[in-house]
């Protein structure tokens, strides 16, 4: 095999795999909000939107 076809064969079965992991990394990742962030966000969200009547 020639070195073009060990590069195509990266992009098109590990650029798939590499993404895939990518976005399993960025929702483990992902921070939830507690309790009292949550409210604190929607009570400046419901300011904001007063703001801007």
């Amino acid at each position: 095999m020639a070195l073009s076809d060990y590069l195509w064969f990266f992009a098109v079965a590990g650029g798939p795999v590499v993404l895939g992991v990518a976005f399993v990394y960025a929702l483990l990742r992902r921070r939830r909000l507690s309790r009292r962030e949550r409210a604190e966000r929607d009570k400046k969200t419901r300011e904001l939107y007063r703001e801007g009547r």
